[in-house]
């Protein structure tokens, strides 16, 4: 058994509902992998975390943290890691804001963040804020390709017991709007590495050239990527969609990824904003500057800044009189579509909007056809595929349907669009050139003032990983198997020529179709319609959209999803669901003690990460405690265990003591293993002898307003109060 420090497996301490769920869930998982020796110890990479570990400077020694963001990242590397990685908070700047704010209060002398950072200091303190900033970990601990697909015994539940679907009709006014030339897509170049090289990036302008980023380094075949996006063109395609919208009678909403692309889609969000209050800004925009408004903020951040301008809330409710209505986040409490760009995260609401027949919720608190405005067209066409798919064919019906599976490709930073630190809103007119350290100009884009530059790229070992992963899964399964890759798309058109020649050299050429995402997106619905499965094989940003997508339709969450990363170097990441962090949960709980959130990720997480220890280490033991979670996971869906999502019915914590009793019961059952069945055998009998009584004191928690101690970095005493309210079931479970 390893210590703490180094336990034999990790489970990240992470945000809002997952954090939450962990307290009552992790000293059951615990407890069981003890008897078997195998310690199971956290690392903290929840967004209060990292922003304490940035800034030992100003701490004192116990308020202190180890980075445990870079210790993870080492620690993939290795072919003993063994990690589950729940969901963590990617932060836009308004929460990471608030996180600070409430670190502060409790006596952490961190510094504010610098909305404009005029000083040395102050460009410093922004600059360490800025790694904290959306997809922060993924990245970092990714460091394998994605394998995503619905646990067996999760689909046959959605197929035994259907969610709802919205009904879908001919007539939907629902559309997806996406520019049609000047967004990242039209502009993209690409190139494939013949050999490695260091590049910096330069701006040349009429005053001479600038450096934006240099001594970014790349091995042999790399796929390299360069695009833009012109902010004339953005803004011009806001504006007539503004327009259309109100002349279809429909609600407007933009759907984009300002936490996983947290420097591109930010500033697209904050075009949108000032678009919608454009005379606003015209009249009063320096004063609002003034006032520290920030358009990438979000309308929340905006309203808050100029509460106390009469003259400027007045303007902007004449501006909003004449607009179209908006969708909105929740009407009840006028929150729009455009208050907080991490509130309206494109794979978890337009999967929605589509689940529930194209429609999106007005400010009326009624739904309603929606032109959903997704700006750049490289992934736009998936959702207006999906859509017009079935405005002709009606709802997908879960109880027939098939399954689409994911491999993504995302292992070493593979196709971190626009949150690299190689993506710039440009300052000024010129040439952007990106040039290799023997001279050559690799990419090159003529831009203007407020054009967004960005550049990706895909290394040549994690695209070959990939690739042999699908070969791996499409052998075992048999299904369909697409790659979504366009061959008019630049880099698309590099991966097609690394991914044809091996698969050609495998001898398998013809077990697999190469598709643009638009045609992949309306086969893959095809095949599901008629019951039958297909393996989508992606890249990262469509394994995080498809994800979502695919899942919320067959199985009405993607949180329940079975996600596992083939770490390159023999390790193993175990992802608990696409879920999110879900702070709706967290309030919810906050205000009545209910938390609704479903660990059956974690538990299908779980299952997966004991039996892969007993292959890395040959303890048999944890092979029968991960066969063990695959009948308590079983029992929890075939008995209705789940969580409720109304007070007063069984909540998270409910399904938490039936999953130990079930995992007991399996583990007091098997003959594998005398020693685990001697040691489970009275577990489970007071498990079941004791249902009345834990059941009772789960329930009496119910009901009231609870203290944490703070939302984004609670109080582990009070925390574990609120979720772990019955003493009996704390008793037998020690």
């Amino acid at each position: 058994m390893a210590d703490q420090n180094t336990p034999d497996i990790v489970y990240t301490k992470v945000d809002e509902a997952p954090e939450l769920a962990s307290a009552s869930l992790l000293p059951i998982i615990q407890s069981f992998a003890s008897a078997a020796g195998i310690s199971v110890g956290t690392k903290d990479i929840s967004l209060a975390g990292r922003i304490i570990s940035t800034f030992p400077e100003v701490l004192t020694d116990e308020q202190k943290q180890s980075d445990d963001l870079a210790w993870l990242g080492e620690w993939v590397k290795k072919p003993e890691a063994n990690v589950i990685k729940l969901p963590n908070i990617s932060a836009s700047e308004p929460q990471l804001v608030a996180a600070v704010k409430e670190l502060q209060e409790q006596g952490y002398a961190l510094p504010d963040y610098p909305y404009s950072p005029s000083t040395d200091e102050e460009k410093a303190v922004r600059a360490k804020y800025d790694t904290i900033k959306g997809s922060a970990v993924n990245p970092v601990l990714r460091e394998g390709n994605s394998d995503r697909r619905a646990a067996a015994a999760v689909k046959n539940y959605a197929q035994s017991n259907p969610h709802r679907m919205g009904e879908w009709t001919s007539d939907s006014k629902t559309r997806v709007a996406s520019m049609s030339g000047g967004d990242f897509f039209s502009n993209e170049v690409s190139a494939t590495l013949p050999k490695a090289a260091t590049a910096k990036i330069v701006l040349e302008t009429a005053d001479g050239e600038t450096v934006l980023k240099e001594g970014v380094s790349y091995p042999e075949g790399t796929v390299v990527d360069a695009t833009y996006m012109s902010a004339k063109a953005l803004d011009a395609f806001l504006a007539e969609e503004i327009e259309k919208t109100k002349a279809e009678g429909t609600l407007f909403s933009l759907h984009m990824k300002a936490t996983m692309m947290k420097v591109s889609d930010p500033i697209i969000f904050g075009h949108a904003v000032k678009e919608w209050l454009k005379p606003v800004f015209e009249k009063y925009g320096a004063k609002m500057e003034e006032l520290g408004v920030n358009p990438n903020g979000g309308l929340g951040a905006l309203l808050e800044r100029v509460k106390d301008e009469p003259e400027i809330l007045k303007a902007i409710e004449e501006v909003r009189e004449t607009r179209p209505p908006m969708y909105m986040v929740n009407s009840d409490k006028g929150i729009t579509n455009l208050h907080v760009p991490s509130d309206v995260i494109i794979d978890a609401s337009m999967p929605a909007l589509i689940r529930d027949g194209g429609k999106g919720w007005g400010p009326d608190n009624a739904q309603h056809d929606t032109n959903c405005v997704i700006p750049d067209s490289s992934y736009a066409p998936v959702y207006d595929a999906a859509i017009e798919f079935f405005k002709a064919n009606g709802k997908l019906d879960p109880a027939t349907a098939g399954t689409v599976q994911n491999l993504g490709l995302m292992a070493q930073k593979a196709e971190e669009y626009g949150s690299h630190p190689t993506t710039f809103e440009i300052p000024s007119a010129g040439t952007v050139k990106m040039i290799l350290d023997d001279g050559t100009v690799l990419h090159s884009h003529a831009v203007e003032a407020g054009d967004i530059w960005r550049s990706a790229s895909a290394r040549k070992a994690p695209i070959e990983d990939w690739v042999n992963l699908a070969i791996e899964r499409q052998k075992a399964t048999g299904y369909r198997a697409i790659f979504w890759l366009d061959a008019n798309r630049a880099h698309d058109a590099e991966l097609i020529a690394c991914v044809k020649p091996i698969l050609e050299a495998k001898g398998v050429a013809d077990k697999f179709e190469i598709m643009a995402p638009r045609e992949a997106t309306v086969a893959s619905l095809e095949t599901i319609t008629k019951g039958e499965n297909t393996i989508a094989i992606t890249g990262n940003v469509l394994r995080d959209y498809l994800t979502d997508l695919f899942p919320i339709l067959e199985l009405a969450t993607s949180a329940k999803m079975l996600s596992i990363v083939k770490l390159m170097n023999g390790g193993g990441l175990f992802e608990t669901g696409a879920g999110g962090s879900a702070p709706k949960h967290v309030q919810q709980l906050m205000e009545q003690n209910h938390l609704r959130w479903d660990s059956l990720g974690e538990f299908c997480a779980l299952g997966e990460s004991f039996k892969f220890y007993a292959d890395q280490t040959g303890n048999e033991k944890a092979r029968v405690l991960g066969e063990a979670v695959d009948i308590a996971t079983q029992g929890i869906l075939d008995e209705n265990r789940s969580p409720s999502r109304k007070v007063g019915e069984p909540d998270n914590r409910d399904s938490h003591y039936w999953f130990a009793r079930y995992w007991a019961q399996a583990l007091a059952e098997q003959s594998t293993d005398a020693e685990l069945k001697a040691h489970f055998e009275p577990i489970a009998t007071a498990l079941v002898a004791s249902e009345a009584a834990i059941v009772g004191e789960l329930s009496a928690a119910q009901g009231k307003a609870v203290d944490l101690g703070g939302y984004y970095h609670g109080d582990a005493v009070k925390t574990a109060s609120v979720m772990r309210p019955s003493g009996t079931l704390n008793g037998i479970i020690g």
